[in-house]
């Protein structure tokens, strides 16, 4: 090297180097990821909270008095039963899949439980 040439600095690796930028990413794969994250999000607290919804039917079901009757009992079940469909219906329609699906026959498992735990 000759005496009046300025030596070339390195670059701490930390700092944005203008002469290399980085590559840049995929906005519409990372947006489409995001958008998968939010609907199993939303999916989830959606089936959840009517779950529950459901799950207090069968508990009010179990705890009505007796002079109600067992028309009431069988009638929160029922109910209980169409709250688990909506659940599972709502999470299909969240995920863009049509909410007429087999998958809808898993939404009367809480009507069928609070049956048994309601008459056992």
């Amino acid at each position: 090297m000759s005496a009046g040439s300025p030596v070339p600095r390195k670059r701490p690796r930390h700092l944005i180097d203008p002469d290399a930028p980085r590559p840049s990413r995929d906005l519409v794969a990372e947006r489409r990821s995001l958008t998968r994250v939010q609907q199993w999000v939303l999916s989830a607290l959606a089936v959840t909270t009517i779950l529950h919804m459901s799950g207090g039917l069968v508990l009010a079901a179990m705890f009505l008095p007796e002079e109600r009757g067992v028309g009431a009992q069988v009638g929160l079940d029922v109910i209980a039963a169409l709250f688990g469909v909506m659940a599972v219906a709502a999470g299909l329609a969240i995920h863009r899949r049509s909410p007429l699906s087999p998958w809808l026959a898993l939404g009367v498992v809480p009507g069928i439980v609070g049956v048994w735990l309601t008459f056992a």
